[in-house]
C-alpha cells in the first residue's frame, strides 16, 4: 500500500509534458490522441492518409497515438471505410515507422460495434448479447451463441497477433460508447441468462486474457471503458463503474475512462454545450479504485492548463486531447516552447465524420487536418517568432474575418510583408457572431488566436477602411440577402444585438445548421414565444452529433417546431406555412420573422484572389481553408514571377 501511495503522490506532481512509462515503454508526454472515425481508409485498410495524419501528431509531441478502431471480425462493418484488423497489418506497420522517430507510442485500436453497427455492408444480422433493438436504428440484432462468442474472442486474439507482427507498442480494446463489449457489460443490452448474463464482464475478461497472451508483458494493453451509460435506471452507472474498474484495472496497463452508450452516443465527444472536462469527477473516482493502474481522462479536454490541472489534482495520470490535436497537431511542441496553441472550438463540425456522405476528418480551425498529404505546408504555424524574413514582397489582404486572418497569417509565416485592411474596428468578423450562439463561445478564442498570430508575425493592420480595390486577397465577406417586410430581420442582426419588436418570433431555417437552432434557443431564453420552421423533416438536420441534444433543448425551452414546412408569407401578426408534401397551409403567430438562411456572395475586384463568404456564404471551415489556399496561391504566383525575372 505504501508503494501505491508513493506512486500516486509522484504522479500527482507530474507534468503533462513529462514522459509516461507503460509496460516498460516510454511515451514522451502524457497526451493521448484517441481513436476516432476518419474516413481516410482505402477500402478497409489504413491508407497513406492515415499514416501522415498520425505522424503529424507524433511529430507534434503527442505521447500515445491510438489508431482508428479496427473491427476484429468480418461480422462488424459499422461504416463504409471502417478498418478491418485483418487488413490493417501493413498500415499499422507504416504508422509505427512514421511515428517511432518522434518517440510516440502507437497502440492499435481494436473493437466490434455489435448491435450499434450497420448491416448495410455485410447484409447480415448484427451480433449482440441479446435481441434488444438499437435505440438509433431500431434494428434487432441476432443473439450471439457460444460459437459466435468464441469467434469474437478469436478475432481479438488474431487482431492482436497482427498488430504485434506490425510492430505496434500495444493495443487498445474498445469497451466504450459504441462497442459490443460494453453491450455485454450492460443490463441495458444484455438480458442473457447464461454465464455471459449472470457475469456480464466474463466476455471482456476473456478478451483481455486472450490479447495479453499475444502481447506478452512488454507491450501495452489499454482499455477504453464506458463508466457511465447515462441511463441511471439500468446498465453501467458511475457507482457501478468503480467496482468494474477495480476488477479490470489489474488486467490492463492503461484505463481510459469514457462516457456514453447507445442511449447517449453524443456524450462520448459532445460539442460546446457540454463544459470541457466533464468526465473529471468520474475519472477521479475510477482512478481511486484502479489500484495504481494508470488512468487517462477523456472528455472535451482541449486546453493545456486544464489538462495539467487534472494531473495536479490527482484526477488522472494522462489526458486524452484528441480534438485539441486535430485543431493543432503541434499542441505539445507549442506548449513546450511557449507558442500559442490553435484552439479547438468544440463545434464537431468537421471532426465527427460518421456520415453517409463519407467526409474526411478535418477541422474548422485547421483545414489541413486529415489532408496532410495535400496541405502545402502543414507546419507553417511553427515558423517565425515575430516579424518577417525579408523576402521583399508586399501583400495586401482585405478583410479581417477568418479567411483574411488565415491568409495574412500564412503569408506572414512564410516571410511576406503583409498589410491587412479591415473596415470595422476589430478583427474576427463573423467569428464573433458565431460565438454569440449557445455552445459556440470558443469561436472567440479562434478569432483571438488568429489575430494574435498575425500580430506575432508582424502583420500590419489598418482599421476603418475597405481596401478591396488594391488587395491581393479579398476576404471581405458576403452581402446580406434582401429581406421583404418590416417585421423580417436576419439571424446576423439578432446575434449582433438588434432590438426586436415585442411578440412571438418565427425562426425560418432553410439551412439546417447551428444558426437557426441557436437563435431560437437565445430568443426562447429571453422569454419570447418561438417557432422554428424548416423544410427538413427534422429541425437542425445538419447538426450531426448535436441533432438529438439540440431538439431536446428546444423542447425543454418550449420552442414550437414545424419541420417539413415551407414559409409562404408573413404579414401583420402571422406567418403562413405550407406542408412540404401536401401544400396544406397553417398560420402561426408571428410578430418578428428571423431569417436564418445564408447571405449572398460579395464583390471581388478583377485580379484579386477571393476567399470565404465573398465567394459564397458557407461556414468557418471554408473561410479558413480558402484563406489558406489564397495565401499559397499568392506565394506560388510570386515565386513563378521571380523565376521568370531570373531572380529565383
Amino acid at each position: 500500500m505504501r508503494r501505491v501511495a508513493a506512486r500516486r503522490a509522484a504522479a500527482e506532481l507530474t507534468g503533462l509534458l513529462d514522459p509516461l512509462v507503460l509496460a516498460g515503454r516510454t511515451a514522451p508526454s502524457r497526451v493521448l490522441f484517441g481513436p476516432h472515425e476518419t474516413n481516410l481508409g482505402r477500402r478497409r485498410a489504413l491508407s497513406e492518409r492515415h499514416v501522415a495524419y498520425y505522424a503529424r501528431r507524433a511529430a507534434g509531441g503527442c505521447g500515445i497515438v491510438v489508431t482508428e478502431t479496427a473491427s476484429v471480425h468480418p461480422s462488424d462493418w459499422p461504416y463504409e471505410r471502417a478498418p478491418l484488423a485483418a487488413d490493417c497489418g501493413p498500415g499499422w506497420a507504416a504508422v509505427v515507422a512514421a511515428c517511432r522517430p518522434h518517440g510516440a507510442l502507437v497502440l492499435a485500436g481494436l473493437g466490434h460495434t455489435g448491435g450499434q453497427g450497420s448491416s448495410a455492408y455485410t447484409q447480415a444480422a448484427l451480433w449482440a448479447p441479446s435481441p434488444v433493438p438499437d435505440v438509433a436504428t431500431r434494428e434487432v440484432p441476432a443473439e450471439m451463441g457460444q460459437p459466435e462468442v468464441d469467434a469474437l474472442v478469436d478475432g481479438f486474439r488474431a487482431a492482436a497477433t497482427t498488430a504485434v507482427t506490425a510492430g505496434v507498442d500495444g493495443v487498445e480494446v474498445d469497451a466504450g460508447a459504441r462497442s459490443l463489449l460494453r453491450q455485454f457489460a450492460s443490463g441495458l443490452t444484455n438480458t442473457r441468462t447464461d454465464a455471459y448474463g449472470t457475469d456480464r464482464l466474463l466476455l471482456l475478461r476473456r478478451v483481455l486474457a486472450a490479447i495479453r497472451a499475444e502481447l506478452g508483458a512488454g507491450r501495452v494493453l489499454a482499455l477504453r471503458l464506458s463508466c457511465d451509460e447515462e441511463a441511471p435506471w439500468a446498465g453501467i452507472t458511475p457507482s457501478a463503474a468503480v467496482a468494474v474498474a477495480a476488477e479490470l484495472a489489474p488486467l490492463v496497463d492503461l484505463l481510459v475512462v469514457v462516457r456514453g452508450s447507445g442511449l447517449a452516443t453524443s456524450s462520448y465527444r459532445p460539442d460546446g454545450h457540454t463544459p470541457p472536462g466533464f468526465n473529471t469527477g468520474l475519472t477521479r473516482a475510477v482512478r481511486a479504485a484502479a489500484g495504481g493502474t494508470p488512468v487517462a481522462l477523456q472528455g472535451s479536454v482541449v486546453d493545456v492548463p486544464d489538462a495539467q490541472r487534472a494531473l495536479d489534482d490527482g484526477v488522472a495520470d494522462a489526458v486524452e486531447m484528441t480534438r485539441a490535436q486535430i485543431a493543432d497537431a503541434d499542441l505539445v511542441t507549442k506548449a513546450r516552447s511557449g507558442l500559442p496553441v490553435r484552439p479547438c472550438t468544440l463545434c464537431n463540425q468537421a471532426c465527427q465524420v460518421r456520415d453517409v456522405r463519407n467526409p474526411l476528418v478535418s477541422c474548422v480551425a485547421d483545414p489541413g487536418s486529415g489532408h496532410e498529404t495535400e496541405d502545402p505546408d502543414p507546419r507553417n504555424g511553427l515558423r517565425g517568432h515575430g516579424g518577417h524574413s525579408g523576402l521583399g514582397w508586399g501583400v495586401v489582404v482585405a478583410g479581417g474575418g477568418p479567411a483574411g486572418l488565415e491568409a495574412a497569417r500564412v503569408l506572414a509565416a512564410a516571410g511576406v510583408e503583409v498589410s491587412l485592411v479591415e473596415r470595422s474596428d476589430r478583427l474576427g468578423g463573423a467569428l464573433h457572431l458565431v460565438a454569440a450562439l449557445p455552445g459556440r463561445a470558443r469561436f472567440t478564442d479562434l478569432a483571438a488566436w488568429l489575430a494574435g498570430e498575425c500580430a506575432r508575425l508582424g502583420v500590419r493592420v489598418r482599421f476603418g477602411a475597405d481596401g478591396a480595390r488594391d488587395a491581393d486577397v479579398v476576404a471581405t465577406g458576403g452581402r446580406p440577402r434582401p429581406l421583404a417586410g418590416a417585421c423580417v430581420v436576419s439571424a446576423a442582426d439578432v446575434l449582433a444585438g438588434a432590438e426586436l419588436s415585442p411578440g412571438p418570433v418565427v425562426v425560418h431555417d432553410p439551412a439546417g445548421g447551428p444558426v437557426g437552432v441557436g437563435v431560437a434557443e437565445l430568443l426562447a431564453a429571453s422569454g419570447r414565444p418561438v417557432t422554428v420552421v424548416t423544410p427538413d423533416e427534422v429541425v437542425g438536420v445538419r447538426l450531426a452529433g448535436d441533432l438529438a441534444p439540440a431538439n431536446t433543448r428546444l423542447l425543454r425551452a418550449g420552442v414550437r417546431r414545424e419541420p417539413g414546412r415551407v414559409l409562404r408569407s408573413v404579414d401583420g401578426g402571422g406567418a403562413v406555412l405550407a406542408d412540404r408534401w401536401t401544400g396544406a397551409e397553417v398560420r402561426v403567430p408571428c410578430a418578428v420573422l428571423v431569417d436564418a438562411g445564408p447571405g449572398l456572395p460579395g464583390d471581388v475586384p478583377p485580379g484579386a484572389l477571393p476567399a470565404g463568404d465573398v465567394v459564397a456564404p458557407r461556414t468557418v471551415l471554408e473561410a479558413v481553408l480558402e484563406g489558406r489556399r489564397a495565401a499559397h496561391a499568392v506565394l506560388a504566383g510570386r515565386r513563378r514571377g521571380q523565376a521568370g525575372d531570373g531572380r529565383a
